[in-house]
């Protein structure tokens, strides 16, 4: 299968070129030819386990890494450092079921993929022979900078350097990020929003620095996006395995949604024959895709919120790009979008929603994330993050028929102060005393990789404006030392 930009259907790159480049010349995201459809291949798949599986569903794609022997050893130890023998647990109450997706070592579902990535990137390589040292450029709104920094801290042949916002990630995440020992890692907060450290990195990668091969870890990179189609596939199958549905009966998925990654895997699996009736993509208060879905306008001109759900705060959704094109199959169209919504701050693309079918949008306030949590933890005992309430509420305004999972996708003990106001506590200053009053509370342990962050030492303490940023990182990948 070959790989071409969103706004140019004419280069064509195999998987491995694609991987490796990342974000195609163009500034345009990489898509795949054609979505290979493996309905028939439900029955089969549901005997594997996850590693399997994923291995499976990634090998659909890139065909080419389907005999490296190297390669499907390498799937299966990445998930070895996941904390259940299931690798992802399903929590299920009446019609509605969690998937969690946070027992991976960050304590959250971008270690699905990440963990993954090293194991393609290699791949990659020995199938192109490619040379060399590749630096791996990752922006994140809180939880991708960790899990990228896991996958490829002390991994001979790379180096990685990840940009956060300063003041737009929680205490806990910003220390996992900050302790990070090994050299050939680099961390810095940029005094910006995730948009516009996803614009610097997407900006870097288009430059050439000498001796220099760069790549990304964000969803960016088509090796980032494929892997998560997998969770989707696995936890139908576990619900059928469960009886809580039929083979070929329909169920929702409801997405809390910021840079429209996750929430594209879904679709991505329905396109491949997965039973799936809506996909839910779920908002805060940066409601730029609800009001896409309900207006066809996606307009960023508006204002930005810090919000509890740190990681959807997010107004440029760049994979939102490989749902156009998926739609429209049209290049030019999605060129002439992208470069309205860079020279004018937005895009009407009105024509499309009745393409868009596939998926129901809304929003939660804050408070109704916190109600949210409160309301589950008092009928169910059941503890769920900020992220992940913001979609269990929308999830309940819709009030859809069929059977609905609902990703959750961080442990609530990384955002423990907003969890606890939520159920009516006053948190402490110390977020590791909050930490341990939640624990108390909700009886429910809180993960070792997160309390062991209690007596870290800080290893990274970088922090500027885009020009220092992008200068600190250079002379990270140039001099090789963090």
């Amino acid at each position: 299968m070959y790989y071409h930009s969103t706004r140019n259907n004419n280069g064509h790159y195999t998987a491995s070129e694609a991987i490796l480049k990342g974000l195609a010349d163009d500034g345009g995201l990489f898509v795949p030819g054609e979505i290979p459809n493996i309905a028939n291949k439900l029955g089969e798949l549901a005997k594997l386990s996850y590693a399997k599986l994923c291995h499976a569903v990634v090998c659909e794609f890139f065909g080419e890494f389907r005999g490296d022997r190297e390669f499907e050893a390498d799937v299966t130890r990445a998930y070895d450092k996941f904390d259940t023998l299931s690798t992802l647990e399903l929590k299920e109450f009446d019609k509605v079921c969690y998937m969690e997706l946070y027992h991976g070592p960050t304590c959250a579902f971008k270690d699905f993929a990440l963990s993954v990535l090293p194991c393609e990137i290699r791949a990659a390589k020995r199938n192109l022979g490619a040379e060399g040292e590749y630096a791996i450029l990752t922006a994140t709104s809180g939880d991708t900078g960790k899990a990228a920094l896991e996958a490829f801290r002390g991994q001979e042949g790379f180096k990685i350097a990840v940009v956060y916002p300063k003041h737009g990630v929680s205490k806990i995440q910003e220390l996992q990020m900050n302790s990070t020992t090994e050299s050939n890692t680099f961390v810095c907060g940029l005094e910006d929003n995730f948009d516009a450290c996803q614009t610097l990195v997407k900006e870097m990668l288009g430059e050439k620095i000498d001796g220099v091969n760069l790549s990304s870890a964000n969803s960016i990179n088509i090796g980032r996006l494929i892997p998560q189609v997998a969770y989707y596939f696995y936890t139908y199958l576990r619900l059928v395995e469960n009886g809580r549905i039929g083979m070929g009966q329909k169920i929702n998925f409801s997405v809390p949604t910021g840079n429209f990654g996750d929430i594209l895997a879904g679709y991505i699996a329905k396109k491949m024959g997965l039973p799936v009736n809506k996909l839910i993509c779920a908002s805060n208060m940066n409601k730029i895709l609800t009001d896409f879905f309900k207006t066809g306008v996606y307009d960023k001109r508006r204002k930005f919120y810090i919000t509890q759900s740190p990681s959807m705060d997010i107004l440029i959704s760049s994979n939102f790009e490989r749902l156009l094109w998926f739609v429209t199959r049209d290049d030019e169209y999605v060129s002439s979008l992208m470069r309205d919504l860079k020279n004018d701050g937005l895009f009407m693309a009105k024509e499309l929603l009745p393409f868009l079918k596939d998926f129901a949008a809304d929003y939660a306030t804050e408070q109704e994330t916190a109600e949210e949590i409160g309301r589950v933890f008092k009928e169910h005992g059941y503890l769920i993050d900020t992220h992940t309430a913001v979609a269990s509420a929308v999830a309940r305004k819709m009030d859809l028929p069929e059977y609905t999972v609902i990703l959750s996708t961080a442990s609530p003990y990384k955002f423990c102060s907003s969890v606890l106001e939520a159920l009516g506590e006053t948190p402490s200053e110390d977020e590791f005393e909050s930490l341990d009053r939640l624990a108390a509370i909700s009886g429910m342990p809180a993960p070792y990789t997160l309390t062991s962050l209690r007596n870290i030492t800080r290893v990274h303490d970088n922090c500027g404006g885009v020009k220092e940023v992008k200068a600190m990182i250079k002379d990270f990948l140039e001099k090789g030392d963090a």
